[in-house]
């Protein structure tokens, strides 16, 4: 298979991955809130301490000595810009975003 081929399998494996993730956070999320309900500012700081706490952990994985193959280098300035840039553009209104109107009811809050 070609260089070409093999990173765009690659690159959507990984749209794959992320898709995954996404979802599988965005329903524990909501069953924790159904179960502990919370403030929505309350229990979006606690998922934003979450989000800092998995980088650093997943960070010592990746220091001077890294445990994994994969080649990444922690910088948490870069990667904090990076991670809130990411996050104010997921806040940001798009044209198709219903919001929580257009979403499939998945349980009850």
């Amino acid at each position: 298979m070609s260089e070409p081929a093999l990173a765009r399998l690659r690159a959507e494996a990984e749209i794959r991955g992320q898709d995954a993730l996404e979802r599988a956070l965005a329903q524990a999320f909501w069953q924790a809130l159904e179960r502990h309900p919370l403030a929505p500012m309350a229990a979006l700081e606690a998922a934003a301490r979450t989000v800092g706490d998995l980088y650093r952990q997943v960070a010592s994985l990746h220091g001077d000595v890294p445990r994994c193959g994969c080649g990444w280098q922690p910088d948490p300035d870069d990667d904090g810009i990076r991670l809130e840039a990411m996050m104010a553009a997921a806040m940001q209104v798009r044209p198709d975003d219903h919001g929580l109107a257009g979403m499939t009811v998945a349980g009850r809050a």
